[in-house]
């Protein structure tokens, strides 16, 4: 089985280590000729992931050519904002390959969901998106976890399952693409939300209410986008939302902690630069999806609010719902 993956930072890495252990041929994709490098003398980049080490037989090149050429699978691993410019380079070799989404999030110059750039650029219909509560560094350790996958054809669903299962790696199925999209971008924001909370030390009781209050939400939206309210009980959903909103692992969440603590918005700017948030542009553009309806997002509404300054983090614990 050969897999292309396109992407070379930390959960493009983790992923190649589930496919290692399945006795895949890998080659891991990168645009730059320095991270080649590092990659290939190294075997490891302990800046992006500590403790990770590349399978012997993997292959790293920054040919996109290489990279897809007599491949299985290709996984897209790349950060949302460059998905489409990546797709673009490779569009004159695809014709009917599999393809599976690993970026998550949303382009927010184009208002698109990672799917919707690929169905674009790729003549094929092979086109399935991954998800979950997965940090990258908990991947290295193989213990138990779970992915969702949203599929559309049945070729590409039975591709991933050959690539992807094993004793630690239980996957879940579904046809709701944008639905499992939704929760993987959602999440990022109220992430952001429950940091908040941790900040301005509430009780684990107001958080529970909280997370509720959470699930009902993406419950809502999920209805708003035709999709599937129950891709909330899913991995991508409550799943990666319970991982993404608790552990300070989360850069959103972390940002959400600062915003609570009301540190000084120099001290703000600084983190933003340093990290990308997510949930920050992810906030932007849902803000502007949902704009032309008629429903009320309470907590999306109130975290703009919060983030552009206009209201301090305390407003949450005001809400009536």
């Amino acid at each position: 089985m050969k897999v292309g993956i396109f992407g070379a930072g930390a959960y493009a890495l983790a992923l190649s280590n589930i496919l290692n252990d399945n006795h895949s041929e890998i080659t891991i994709w990168t645009e730059f000729e320095e991270e080649k490098e590092i990659l290939v003398r190294t075997r490891s980049n302990p800046i992006k992931l500590p403790n990770f080490l590349l399978g012997n037989q993997v292959i790293v090149t920054t040919s996109i050519e290489e990279a897809i050429n007599e491949k299985d699978l290709l996984i897209l691993a790349v950060p949302a904002q460059f998905l489409n410019s990546v797709c673009l380079k490779m569009e004159p070799f695809i014709y009917n390959h599999c393809i599976l989404i690993a970026s998550k999030g949303i382009d927010t110059k184009n208002l698109l969901f990672m799917e919707e750039i690929v169905s674009r650029c790729f003549k094929t219909d092979h086109i399935a998106v991954l998800s979950g509560p997965t940090f990258a560094k908990d991947i290295l350790s193989r213990k138990k976890m779970g992915l969702s996958v949203a599929y559309k054809t049945d070729e590409v669903k039975d591709t991933v399952s050959r690539f992807f299962m094993n004793d630690y790696i239980d996957l879940d199925f579904t046809t709701d693409i944008m639905g499992v999209e939704l929760c993987g971008s959602l999440k990022n924001i109220y992430a952001i939300l429950m940091g908040i909370l941790e900040g301005l030390s509430c009780n684990e009781s107001t958080k529970a209410m909280f997370m509720t209050k959470i699930a009902k939400e993406i419950e809502k939206i999920l209805e708003s986008f035709s999709c599937n309210k129950e891709t909330i009980l899913s991995y991508a959903g409550i799943g990666d939302l319970l991982l993404t909103c608790t552990s300070i692992s989360s850069r959103n969440y972390s940002f959400g902690v600062l915003l609570g603590q009301g540190v000084e918005e120099t001290q703000i700017s600084e983190y933003l630069a340093q990290n990308t948030v997510e949930g920050v542009y992810t906030l932007e553009a849902i803000t502007s999806m949902v704009s032309k309806s008629n429903s009320c997002y309470i907590l999306i509404d109130t975290l703009k609010k919060i983030i552009s300054y206009e209201c301090a983090a305390s407003i949450l614990l005001t809400l009536s719902f």
